[in-house]
């Protein structure tokens, strides 16, 4: 490096000490701090022209050079040495997490503690062992002949085995519960024993151990690999719910498929719309369906069960179960479940729980279709079956025929199940599923004659014989045969079947029920030798597919005639609609009321536009109104009697701002709110684009949300305090307030005198000139009352007198009235000198009014003394002030709460009447409504009868 550094002496100057420099900071500095390297540099840097002469005692040997290099590859292999002692550590680490992991994934092995002793038995184990070895070197010889195979190879096996025992007990006693042989030492141990031992019941111990060791093996190997299974399951569920987790993360829409319905849910939906169809256009439902039908307790619910393949129905003692019509759906699917047609939920038919609710269902569905004090309701209870195997087709269970009614039947119960029964049978296209109990006379049959009666030829009707059975003991094989072969009965049909539906307990599986059907008529005497009975008229599976055969032939040949005759209706209805209704779009009831509930909730939102002084002017008015007469009567007359007006008027003002007052302003409150929201109402009517058909269930609907409104309770505590303190205020603070009270006093006391002539008026007849100008006269008491008055205003010539007459001033105008010829009583007088007496006190008020109009200077200066007396526009003040701090209380309660509160009991009546059809067919009337839901209904059916039809033809 020292050469290195002298072989560019003749650089420039200012290059040399940079290069000596970067020597100085390479990784050689350890030799670079040579004494010598640094004189050589420092002379370069001082002597930049002068060459420098390296003395010859500095040259570096070779040797040395060599050294070097010897301590650069010493120095990389210690280098080499932590690198391996790194990777020894961390791939120690890995190999332990490894481990763990393994571990952790192995089987839970604690079911060998159980199999194997623990604790002290290993003791006694390793103890027996122990005597066991020195039993076997003591006192068991190794034959001769073995001797000469090989005497080292023996000494090797004993050495061996003793080896063995040694480390298993040492084992036994380390662990205490775990004790496990590997097959190398069980081969090695059977070849011990069988040179050391002759014993064939210690052979036999041995291998019956070895069998135990390797079902052990075998049941470790099973539970491995049943572990192995359930963690890929779970790993496979887990790369699912990782996938489903990033499309949600990333809120990529997935594409949901449209799911294809069977052809048998889609004619159930039809059969659904077609049951809640009501019209006046004679299109009768002729759709094909299977109605179940037969007398009570006579098994026809059990053979719907059993071509269900499920107990679905609830069962009792003898009494009526079926109350209701019951439409049964069964398709084919892969899972056996049902479902109610206004449910989501899916009962599991193979679970026992789920059947008793189910039944549980239909029970409660069924009693809350009966109203009234009825029996048997004509509601339909719509469900569907799928399961695997099951036919697909629709049937009707219906109420059994009943010949004699007990007593807590309905009156009519008997006539109103016959009728149900024939508007089923009635249907041409129906198929009428007749049953017959066999265990009965074929006599005492109730429903072969109505059966007879709505299809006489049998063109459509299949008979069921069932609890054979039972008719097999009780009834002869010919008369059996007769049956079923249609001649016993006048009744006709297209086939005869018998079946039986079990054994008459309620507990029996469906899979218990037909395996007893199948034994039976596989056993019964019915088929012996010629046979009564052919092998396709038995068992309910037979009956199953001919009905569903018949079923689907009966619902081909029909279905276009169907459609075609909803496809006229919808073309007249639609004819008719544009006759009528023009320019309007055919709305149904829940569209229109979607319409009208936005209105409303439009002019709710209407209501809190309203400005605040209008709010303020209207809860002035209204508080006014409903004060008014309270203060006149209750506050101000009363004081005006009294010598200490002031001192009487604030308690009576004080009273009533404690007790009246606040719920009187709420009331007001109430009303004005209610008034407005009326008033917003009413504008809306005006409006060219107005709808009258809203009209009623609006009101109905406002009406019903103010019934329901109450004003909280706090405010009437809030508005006390505040109607307090504004009335402790006595001192009017400028002349514009004066002005104002003045003015209302003006106005309060003459719109008071106004009400008072008009009862005077009532009271003592028209003028003279009114009499004239309008021919009208005046009655006899009206005459008396003019007299009464005369003498009552000579008393009122006194300015200063009292609201009440005296029992002098009584008797005077009595005995004067009876001088000339009126007689009256002191009562007639009273009631006559309060009207005229108010109207003498409220002219007085009047003119005081007028005279304190320019004494506020008086009053402001002289307060309470002033010559002027003007109590009354103070009292009218203070009056005044109430109702404005009040007013705007009130203004501010009901936009900040009251009217968010009547938007939301609005909302709460529109979402009741919402799901009450009823209530909007009464507020929802007229041919417009009734046109338009009689023609979305029938295109909305014919939609789904086309629909059908195409899936039949692609089935075909």
């Amino acid at each position: 490096m020292l050469r290195l550094a002298l072989k560019y002496r003749n650089r420039k100057p200012k290059q040399v000490p940079c290069l000596c420099m970067k020597i100085l900071s390479s990784n050689y500095s350890t030799i670079l701090n040579n004494y010598r390297l640094r004189k050589a540099c420092d002379w370069h840097r001082h002597n930049p022209v002068t060459p420098y002469v390296v003395p010859r005692q500095w040259n570096v040997p070779h040797t040395r050079q060599y050294g070097m290099i010897v301590v650069r590859v010493l120095r990389g292999a210690l280098k080499l040495r932590y690198i391996l002692l790194g990777g020894a550590i961390g791939g120690g680490v890995s190999l332990t997490k490894k481990y763990e992991d393994w571990k952790d994934g192995l089987p839970d092995m604690k079911w060998l503690e159980e199999v194997f002793p623990q604790g002290s038995q290993w003791n006694n184990v390793s103890k027996k062992l122990v005597e066991i070895s020195n039993a076997i070197k003591d006192v068991i010889e190794i034959d001769p002949k073995l001797k000469q195979l090989g005497d080292e190879k023996l000494s090797e096996w004993r050495m061996w085995f003793d080896n063995r025992l040694d480390d298993a007990i040492e084992a036994a006693d380390y662990n205490g519960t775990k004790f496990i042989e590997s097959n190398d030492d069980i081969k090695a141990k059977t070849t011990v024993s069988a040179l050391s031992l002759s014993n064939d019941e210690s052979r036999k111990k041995y291998e019956s151990l070895q069998s135990q060791v390797e079902a052990l093996q075998t049941e470790i190997m099973n539970v491995q690999i049943k572990y192995q299974k359930e963690l890929e399951k779970m790993e496979k569920e887990n790369r699912e719910l990782r996938q489903q987790y990033l499309i949600l993360k990333t809120n990529k829409k997935t594409t949901t498929k449209r799911i294809k319905k069977s052809l048998i849910d889609m004619y159930s939906e039809v059969l659904d719309e077609l049951s809640g169809y009501d019209t006046s256009y004679s299109v009768a439902d002729h759709l094909p369906r299977v109605v179940v039908v037969g007398d009570q307790s006579s098994g026809k619910t059990s053979v719907l069960e059993s071509i269900a393949k499920a107990r679905i129905f609830p069962r009792g003692s003898g009494e009526m179960m079926t109350r209701a019509p019951v439409k049964v759906t069964l398709a084919e699917g892969p899972y056996h479940v049902a479902q109610f047609r206004d449910s989501d939920r899916e009962y599991d038919l193979n679970k026992e729980a789920d059947l008793s609710e189910l039944r549980r269902e239909i029970e409660l569905r069924m009693r809350a279709s009966v109203r009234g004090g009825k029996t048997v309701s004509n509601d339909v209870i719509s469900m569907t079956v799928k399961g695997p195997g099951l036919q697909r087709m629709v049937l009707v269970d219906l109420p059994g025929i009943i010949s004699t009614m007990t007593v807590d039947m309905a009156s009519d119960t008997k006539d109103s199940i016959h009728q149900m029964t024939k508007h089923y049978m009635s249907n041409p296209n129906a198929i009428i599923l007749c049953i017959q109990d066999g265990s009965v006379d074929a006599e005492r049959s109730n429903v072969t004659d109505l059966v007879m009666q709505c299809d006489p030829m049998g063109r459509r009707t299949i008979f069921v014989l069932t609890k054979v059975d039972l008719a097999e003991e009780l009834a002869d094989p010919d008369r059996i045969r007769k049956i079923l072969s249609g001649k016993l009965f006048p009744m006709k049909a297209i086939g005869y079947y018998a079946v039986v539906t079990g054994r008459g307990r309620k507990d029996d599986s469906i899979e218990a029920i037909r395996q007893y059907e199948e034994d039976f008529f596989k056993n019964s005497k019915l088929f012996h030798r010629r046979g009564v009975i052919m092998p396709h008229q038995v068992t309910s599976r037979n009956l199953s597919l001919a009905v569903s055969d018949r079923f689907w032939k009966m619902v081909r040949e029909t279905i276009e005639q169907q459609a075609d005759a909803f496809k006229a209706t919808r073309f007249n209805l639609e004819t008719e609609w544009k006759n009528n209704f023009p320019r309007l779009r055919e709305s149904g009831r829940d569209e229109l009321f979607d319409k009208a509930k936005c209105e409303i909730l439009d002019e709710v939102v209407t209501l809190s536009q309203i400005s605040s002084k209008k709010w303020e002017e209207a809860l002035n008015g209204k508080l006014w109104e409903k004060l008014s007469n309270y203060v006149f009567e209750n506050i101000y007359l009363p004081a005006a009697q009294s010598d200490s007006f002031n001192t009487m008027i604030d308690i009576k003002l004080r009273q009533w701002a404690e007790q009246a007052l606040p719920a009187k302003s709420v009331e007001a409150g109430w009303e004005t709110l209610q008034t407005e929201f009326t008033n917003l109402m009413e504008k809306a009517k005006k409006n060219p684009d107005h709808d009258d058909i809203f009209d009623n269930l609006k009101a109905t609907v406002v009406d019903e949300a103010i019934r329901r409104h109450f004003w909280e309770d706090k405010a009437i505590d809030m508005l006390r305090v505040i109607q307090l303190n504004t009335l402790e205020d006595r001192f009017v603070h400028d002349k514009t307030e004066w002005d104002q009270a003045v003015k209302f006093l003006e106005n309060s006391v003459k719109s008071k005198l106004s009400q008072t002539e008009e009862t005077l008026q009532e009271m003592f007849g028209p003028g003279q000139f009114t009499r004239i100008t309008q021919w009208k006269s005046i009655s006899d008491d009206q005459i008396k009352r003019r007299r009464v008055k005369t003498e009552l205003e000579k008393i009122l010539r006194d300015d200063k007198h009292l609201p009440v007459l005296s029992y002098d001033e009584l008797t005077t105008v009595r005995k004067n009235l009876q001088r000339d010829n009126v007689d009256v009583d002191t009562d007639y007088i009273r009631q006559t000198w309060f009207p005229i007496y108010r109207r003498h006190f409220l002219k007085h008020a009047l003119q005081r009014a007028n005279d304190c109009r320019k004494a506020y200077f008086l009053y402001s200066t002289q307060g309470t003394e002033c010559e002027i007396s003007c109590s009354d526009v103070v009292l009218f003040w203070r009056i005044q002030q109430v109702i404005k701090v009040t007013s705007n209380a009130l203004r501010q309660q009901v936009i900040n709460r009251e009217a968010r509160r009547l938007d939301k009991e609005i909302k709460e009546v529109l979402d009741e009447f919402n799901d009450d059809e009823e209530k909007k067919s009464q507020l929802l009337t007229g041919k417009r409504v009734t046109l338009a839901e009689e023609l979305i209904k029938v295109r909305h059916i014919q939609e789904k009868l086309e629909e059908f039809i195409n899936s039949l033809n692609q089935e075909k």
